[in-house]
Order: structure tokens, then C-alpha cells, then sequence
């Protein structure tokens, strides 16, 4: 079995006539670039830029955002922090502590629900957390929300964090890092479980889907600057993305539609059946339909971020979101 073909890195984009016309289009580039990794918690981007490039090129409506694809969360907080630019999808636990430290940042809207897996080999005995005690475990960052559902199923057998030997991993290293045995277990957001998954060399431990569906931790998180200097173009972006959320969900060929997006080189540039793979099997393994922004679970998430030490102090909801923007959307829609 070859890994590079398992992982589907640099597959060929799947390019429709739409797409193409959409790229042809962008002789300029639009005001404001939003951020994100190539994971489907961020799937409501790539979806929500898409459709808002077709209507600039119908010429319903100017271009005002579009997509910028990073390789780590470092990368993204790095360039929110010093304005390169202005809106990006997020770690809730990172805006938090950005927003705590008084980095002008709002979380505006969610992006996703569920979304997580932690992966095992195969042919490993692992069939509890239990028997992970004294292994190594990856996770993105400590900030992320996946480090709070290891935690959480750990805690779910009497175990604390401290009884495996938890290490920082870029999302997209995870796979090849358990296929050559350099971790016994990785904990991210798809697609990269399921990379490994359908490769066949890996089997989920856990699912968010069946532990923790309301899980959140990917959030569109803009600069307060751009919130001061123009409202409408926040409340457009928020309203796309609301309205990819409704979209994904609505029908089986809209999330076919979306791999076939999503999995361009514009986008996320990865193997399509791997995406395929994510919302298929299960189909709930990611949501996108409910993306209410529920005050009491982002304090629950705060807590459970001050409890596992990656918060220094609790920190009040009103400093890190602005409501505002979600109270009065209209979820836009989508003709992909």
C-alpha cells in the first residue's frame, strides 16, 4: 500500500466548469481574506467563498471574501494577530485566550458540529483508553477542542491526561506518524482520520458523532477593525457561511458538490474520495445544519479549557464574541 496514495496529497482537483470560471474570474483579489486549514470542520469556507465568487462572476454582487488555505493553526493565529488578515476560522480556545490577552478578535459564528475522531492502528490492542496508559498520543494543540475530547474520554475511565504521553502534531502529519508507528493514537478533526481509516491501516477509539455531537471547535473569528470599519461585509460573510451550513445538510449531491469544491487546488487540494469518505460514513460524522452560537456551551468549553491549564483565567463570553452579527443573519443562498 502506498502511504502518499493512502493520504491523497496533491490529488487532482475535480474541476468543474463553475470552478473554472470562478478562477478565471479573480483578476483581483478580494478585500478580505478569510484563513483556514484544510480539515472539513472548516467545510463551510470553502463552500461559502465558492458561492460568493459564482454571484461576483454572475455579477449579482461584488467579490468581498475569499479563501486562504494554511497548514497549521500557529500559521493562522500568527497572521490574525498582526492583521495580515482580517477573518479566519479558528480554535475556540485560542480566540478565547487571543481575546483575553486583549487581541482585538471576535468569534462571529460557528462552522461546523462534531467532526473529531481518535484514531488507532488496525492491528493495535487497543480497544479502551484504558490500554493507552504510557502511549503517545497527537493532537493539534493544546489549544484545540480535540485535546478537551481526549481529556474527556480519558476522564470518562477514570484516567487523566497525564497517564498517556500527549504531543503537538500538525493535523496532516497525524496519519503517516501512525502508520510508521511514531504515535500509538492521534485525536483531530476529519479528514485526516479518515485518510488513515480508509486506507485501512486505522480504526476510530472514538467519534465525537457518538460522544460529544454538539462538539464545536472550528469558529469564524474576525478582527475587530474590520467589524468597526464595515458591518455589512462581516454580516455577508457570516450569512454565507450559515448558509453553507443549511446547504451541506439539506441533501446528499450538495456535500458531493462541496467535495468536488472543497477538494481543488484553489480549496483544500486533497483526494476527493477521502472528503467522500468523511460525509459518507458515517453521514452525521460532520454537521453543518445547527450552527447556533449557545452561549452556555462556549462557557462550558472556557471551563473545561481553564480546568485542562491552556486558559490561564476564566474569561467572560462578551470578550471574546460579538452575538451580534448571528442574532440578525439571513442565512444566505447557496446555487452551487
Amino acid at each position: 500500500m502506498m502511504l502518499a496514495g493512502a493520504l491523497g496529497v496533491g490529488a487532482l482537483a475535480i474541476g468543474s466548469g463553475v470552478q473554472r470560471r470562478i478562477a478565471a474570474s479573480r483578476v483581483e483579489a478580494p478585500p478580505v481574506t478569510v484563513g483556514g486549514l484544510a480539515v472539513t470542520c472548516n467545510l463551510t469556507l470553502p463552500v461559502a467563498c465558492a458561492a460568493a465568487a459564482q454571484n461576483a462572476v454572475k455579477g449579482d454582487e461584488p467579490l468581498t471574501f475569499g479563501y486562504s488555505r494554511y497548514t497549521g493553526w500557529p500559521e493562522v493565529k500568527e497572521s490574525l494577530m498582526s492583521g495580515s488578515i482580517q477573518a479566519a476560522y479558528m480554535l475556540a480556545p485560542l480566540v478565547m485566550d487571543l481575546a483575553d490577552k486583549d487581541v482585538p478578535v471576535k468569534i462571529v459564528s460557528i462552522g461546523h458540529r462534531s467532526g473529531a475522531v481518535i484514531m488507532v492502528r488496525t492491528d493495535s490492542p487497543y480497544r479502551s483508553f484504558r490500554d493507552l496508559t504510557g502511549k503517545r498520543v497527537a493532537i493539534p494543540s493544546r489549544f484545540a477542542v480535540d485535546f478537551l475530547f481526549l481529556r474527556r474520554m480519558l476522564a470518562s475511565e477514570g484516567m487523566t491526561v497525564d497517564q498517556v504521553e500527549v504531543v503537538e502534531m500538525a493535523p496532516a502529519d497525524m496519519p503517516a506518524a501512525l502508520y510508521v508507528n511514531g504515535v500509538d493514537a492521534y485525536c483531530t478533526g476529519e479528514p485526516f482520520g479518515a485518510a488513515a481509516q480508509s486506507a485501512g491501516y486505522a480504526r476510530p477509539l472514538s467519534m465525537t458523532r457518538d460522544e460529544w455531537p454538539r462538539y464545536m471547535c472550528c469558529v469564524l473569528t474576525v478582527r475587530e477593525e474590520l467589524i468597526a470599519s464595515n458591518r455589512p461585509l462581516v454580516q455577508t460573510l457570516v450569512d454565507h457561511v450559515l448558509g453553507a451550513g443549511l446547504w451541506l445538510d439539506q441533501r446528499p449531491e450538495h456535500r458531493e458538490r462541496a467535495i468536488q469544491i472543497a477538494a481543488t487546488p484553489e480549496y483544500f487540494n486533497q483526494d476527493p474520495n477521502i472528503l467522500r469518505f468523511v460525509m459518507t460514513n458515517p453521514s452525521d460524522r460532520v454537521t453543518y445544519g445547527d450552527l447556533r452560537m449557545v452561549p452556555q456551551e462556549f462557557e462550558d468549553m472556557m471551563q473545561m479549557s481553564v480546568e485542562a491549564g491552556t486558559l490561564r483565567r476564566p474569561v467572560a463570553y462578551e470578550k471574546y464574541v460579538d452575538s451580534s452579527f448571528a442574532r440578525v443573519a439571513r442565512p444566505a443562498p447557496i446555487l452551487l
